[in-house]
């Protein structure tokens, strides 16, 4: 079993697009269990229109609470608070747990023992059946944290899905950025495929996620999106690539059958023939091979 994760180092360059796309084409040859590990805003779903077959809550971190029938209104937890998340009501007082962030300060200097810390529901996860295969995703809460840790679970649910039906892939749409969700969709996967696209944000974004690529002594591959909206950028990119021993695997052109594609809620390669759905091919041809993968 091969675990690929695509990623961005920012939000927008198209990364879902073409994770869904390689979806298509890799189920059309081989078993794969695909993952949505952008857990703050997944839109994968979007175009896959997943069947939940089991759902889970994810528990993560503590929140304060305050028992008024304990509470003696000394005002001490109030004070140790560095968040402002206690106030004082009528007769005692009470946690605002949005301002919260489970320190437990306020439990261990409370006299009258009367705060406890309470789990918290930071998101769900779920299993779900595609038209391109098993998908895991998930979501946070509003405002809740943690998302490093349920990437973690919904990694952990498709390599056991995975092993489960036997199948050759995991393909993990992974989040824009450098932080925690990417580092928990990184690590431990045999590539990863960068997305930019050639303006000046894309290529200094492509050089930050291709630190934590590195970092972890995971081989990176890169495609340059709309590589025909500034060519001087796009030569920028694949200069910076070579210099840095990275194959360029593919330049898709910028072409709005993608916006067509989106409102259909389909993969670009289930359209008819279109320039972005060649590339796309090429681009599984070009994966395929760099990954020792012989066609079924």
């Amino acid at each position: 079993m091969k675990q690929m994760v695509i990623l961005s180092g920012k939000g927008g360059t198209g990364k879902t697009t073409v994770a869904a796309a390689l979806a298509h084409l890799m189920s059309q040859r081989y078993s794969m269990v695909l993952a949505d590990a952008d857990v703050d805003a997944p839109n994968l779903g979007l175009i896959l229109d997943p069947e939940n077959v089991r759902s889970e809550a994810f528990f993560a971190g503590v929140r304060a609470e305050i028992d008024e029938d304990l509470c003696i209104g000394c005002g001490t937890c109030q004070e140790v608070c560095r968040f402002d998340a206690i106030v004082e009501t009528d007769d005692a007082y009470a946690v605002v747990p949005v301002k919260c962030e489970g320190c437990a300060t306020c439990f261990y200097q409370c006299p009258a023992d009367a705060i406890r810390l309470d789990e918290c529901l930071s998101g769900h996860w779920h299993r779900a059946r595609t038209r391109f295969g098993p998908f895991v995703h998930a979501l946070l809460c509003a405002g809740e944290e943690n998302s490093g840790k349920l990437v973690a679970q919904v990694r952990e649910q498709a390599n056991t899905w995975a092993e489960e039906v036997n199948a050759d892939w995991v393909l993990i749409d992974g989040s824009p950025g450098i932080g925690c969700p990417v580092i928990a969709a990184v690590t431990g996967v045999d590539m990863a495929l960068l997305v930019c696209e050639p303006t000046v944000s894309g290529v200094h974004d492509l050089e930050r996620v291709m630190g934590v690529t590195e970092h972890f002594g995971v081989p990176a591959l890169v495609c340059i999106n709309k590589s025909d909206i500034n060519e001087t950028l796009t030569a920028q990119i694949e200069a910076y690539c070579a210099e840095r021993k990275v194959p360029v695997v593919a330049k898709i052109p910028y072409d709005e059958v993608v916006i067509s594609a989106m409102r259909q809620r389909k993969a670009l390669t289930e359209l008819p023939d279109n320039p972005v759905g060649a590339q796309m091919r090429a681009l599984w041809s070009e994966l395929r091979q760099l990954a020792d993968v012989e066609p079924a």
